[in-house]
């Protein structure tokens, strides 16, 4: 038996990590068991399709790093099998049709399975497509658990058995509620934009794997994870990331988000225009003395001993740093040393001194 497992998102926008965590788990059981995973867009509800939702999902599975085998699969191209289904239903006796049109199962409370204009509901459309679509495993959140015995109870309707059903813990707001739009940094997109490397958030949801009880979002831990990537990444992949040339990637290292980074690399790139007090200038001498010595680009190891020079000598390390960024804190001073070209460097220790006053 080859397994196949499904992640099934409403398009209503940007994921957020209850959803997140269906999407990577479902990846790492396929992974697991050398199986298959099909992405649906579960988009029968017309109100809670949002325009743009399905490209957002798009965008964040490739931003998680998770692919799909098969799809997407939309429930609103499949209005013909649901129908044949409901049918089946009708002509067993499983489900009764009401005077509207709306088709009904017969056990379970009576849930609607088909509305008065014809559609399939969430119910019998989810319970046929993880019949047809040959899905063996289903992983979901456990507030999921309640439609257990009515998926079972469709699937028997049309002749079948349902999957086997895996339910794990959700992800909760501080509020101890699940995960929804009222809960700040709790959508992808919004992770995104705060500058956390996706390789970040994939990897906390990876520790999480298949949380047998709900837990609560752990945004430290995901900002703690995110210097981690970064710290990580090959050049190329920071330098894309954060949208830098390479040349600047060793003055990264160390940010704690790429809009950090990327805010690091301009102070970089553009002269400060600073001044430090009288008594740092011998400072900036010797940095100039030292900066000068060595033709063109610094490799780690000058940059660094350039810098163990300086507080060899008691310098102002911290003037250095504003003469060259504008800045007080950054990056390691080494890695900035060794950014900022030679000509650079040397001018803007030069503007900031006593040079300036001259």
């Amino acid at each position: 038996m080859i397994v196949r497992v499904r992640f099934a998102p409403s398009p209503t926008g940007s994921l957020h990590l209850g959803n997140a965590l269906d999407a990577v788990a479902n990846r790492s059981f396929a992974d697991a068991h050398d199986g298959v995973l099909v992405l649906r867009i579960d988009d029968t509800d017309p109100a809670r399709v949002v325009a743009g939702g399905e490209e957002a999902i798009l965008d964040d599975l490739g931003w998680l790093g998770v692919a799909w085998d098969e799809g997407p699969v939309r429930q609103s191209e499949r209005a013909a099998i649901y129908a044949d289904a409901a049918a089946s239903l009708l002509e067993s006796g499983a489900a009764l049709a009401e005077e509207d049109g709306t088709v009904r199962l017969v056990a379970a409370g009576r849930p609607t399975l088909v509305r008065a204009d014809g559609t399939a509901t969430y119910q019998l459309a989810s319970v046929v497509d993880d019949l047809e679509l040959g899905i063996t495993h289903v992983i979901r959140g456990s507030d999921h658990r309640p439609n257990l015995p009515l998926h079972h109870a469709i699937a028997r309707g049309l002749g079948r058995e349902f999957p086997e059903v895996v339910h794990h813990g959700l992800v909760l707001g501080d509020d101890g509620k699940k995960l929804s739009k009222r809960h700040g940094h709790s959508r992808l997109a919004e992770l995104r934009d705060e500058g956390i490397p996706g390789r970040a958030v994939r990897a906390y949801l990876d520790e999480l794997g298949l949380p047998a009880h709900d837990v609560k979002l752990d945004l430290p831990r995901i900002r703690r994870l995110a210097i981690d990537s970064i710290a990580a990444m090959p050049d190329e992949e920071l330098a894309a990331a954060a949208g830098v040339p390479i040349d600047l990637v060793r003055a990264l290292r160390g940010s704690r988000n790429l809009v950090e980074a990327r805010e690091a690399a301009v102070r970089i790139v553009q002269r400060p225009d600073v001044s430090v007090s009288e008594a740092a200038w011998p400072t900036l001498e010797r940095f100039v003395e030292l900066r000068e010595r060595v033709n063109g680009g610094l490799d780690d190891e000058t940059a660094k001993a350039i810098v163990r020079e300086l507080k060899a000598v008691g310098g102002d390390l911290k003037a250095v740093r504003i003469a060259l960024t504008g800045a007080e804190r950054g990056p390691e001073l080494w890695a900035v040393v060794a950014a900022v070209p030679r000509d650079e460097a040397i001018t803007r220790a030069r503007l900031a001194s006593r040079s300036r006053e001259a």
